[in-house]
């Protein structure tokens, strides 16, 4: 089981962010992205986790592999803590929440409405969701914002508990989780921005064409 990406380039409104990525991340590994705000580190894992078309490149990993943890909890607000968990489980065919809330300290949250939960308590509760999906493959972005430093902790452990038993994690994140892993600065591999006009959008050439053709007397 592994996540590759070879000579990937990953776009944000059709223009190249990162150019020329390619690397490997096994079973038993943590990759850690790293660069400034902007950088381009969410877009490459939206890319990883199919939510938009890499530009140029191939990504491989096993079908159904990938859990992408985004900025949003993904939580649904009327249901109770544990009601999100048997949810997120029963999505992906599995039953037991009990890990999931007592590894996040949810388990006296258990019949507290989602949108009654602290942020730091959402956060917590976005995360537990990754032991019930059974997922080995995570793509976490800055997955501890709003977490105090006890919860940081429950989140690494939660990390090294995954990878110890065959999974993987590629995680954004500008703080030191601590944990054994790689670590990949994406600022070398920052695109070229006068290469932009080569990438333009199917939107951009049809706006153009019609535009022209108004030029030429042709009706908008």
């Amino acid at each position: 089981m592994e996540l590759t990406a070879q000579d990937l380039t990953v776009s944000r409104g059709g223009v190249p962010v990162l150019e020329g990525l390619s690397f490997t991340l096994r079973a038993g590994e943590v990759l850690v992205l790293r660069g400034p705000n902007g950088s381009g580190k969410t877009t490459l894992l939206r890319t990883l986790a199919g939510l938009q078309p890499a530009l140029r490149g191939e990504i491989s990993q096993p079908p159904e592999a990938i859990a992408y943890g985004a900025h949003a909890d993904g939580l649904k607000a009327t249901l109770t803590v544990a009601e999100n968990l048997a949810f997120w489980a029963s999505v992906h065919g599995l039953s037991d929440i009990d890990v999931a809330l007592d590894h996040f300290n949810l388990r006296g949250l258990a019949n507290r409405a989602a949108q009654n939960l602290s942020a730091g308590q959402k956060r917590r509760l976005g995360l537990a969701r990754l032991l019930v999906i059974g997922r080995p493959i995570w793509l976490l972005d800055e997955p501890t914002v709003s977490l105090d430093v006890a919860s940081v902790g429950l989140f690494a452990d939660a990390v090294r508990t995954h990878v110890a038993g065959g999974g993987a994690a590629l995680i954004a994140t500008h703080i030191d989780l601590a944990l054994d892993a790689e670590v990949f600065d994406v600022g070398p591999y920052k695109a070229d921005p006068n290469a932009a006009q080569g990438h333009r959008t199917a939107f951009d050439q049809a706006l153009d064409g019609a535009l022209n053709g108004a030029l030429n007397g042709a009706p908008l």
